[in-house]
């Protein structure tokens, strides 16, 4: 059973380290999807902070609906941090949001405070 369990764990590694770049981006965002993640979304106009979501699983890119074509614009679900300070307030709700990929001024990253 040990053995079953090592070659299992060595297969795994050897496509992952020996795959194409896409695979091994695939696989770590099932991973991601599967454990999730604590992503901050802040939205800039110039260099002025006026949105932040936070607790954001993940962020998808559109596909059009009877293309395979991607859309100019990612979605995803996070809280709206209305005060910008990093934790879920009791007025503060998890919401839908959409943003164009060319003309908004972004930063996704893991949130570090959690």
């Amino acid at each position: 059973m040990k053995k079953l369990h090592f070659l299992f764990i060595l297969t795994f590694l050897l496509i992952i380290f020996s795959g194409c770049e896409e695979k091994q981006n695939k696989i770590n965002r099932y991973i991601q999807n599967w454990t999730g993640v604590n992503g901050v979304l802040e939205v800039y106009a110039g260099e002025k902070l006026v949105k932040r979501f936070i607790k954001i699983d993940k962020l998808s890119t559109a596909v059009a609906t009877e293309n395979t074509f991607q859309r100019p614009y990612r979605y995803g679900y996070g809280i709206l941090d209305e005060n910008l300070n990093f934790k879920k307030d009791e007025n503060e709700k998890k919401v839908y949001f959409e943003f164009s990929d060319y003309s908004t001024n972004y930063i996704f990253f893991e949130n570090p405070n959690n």
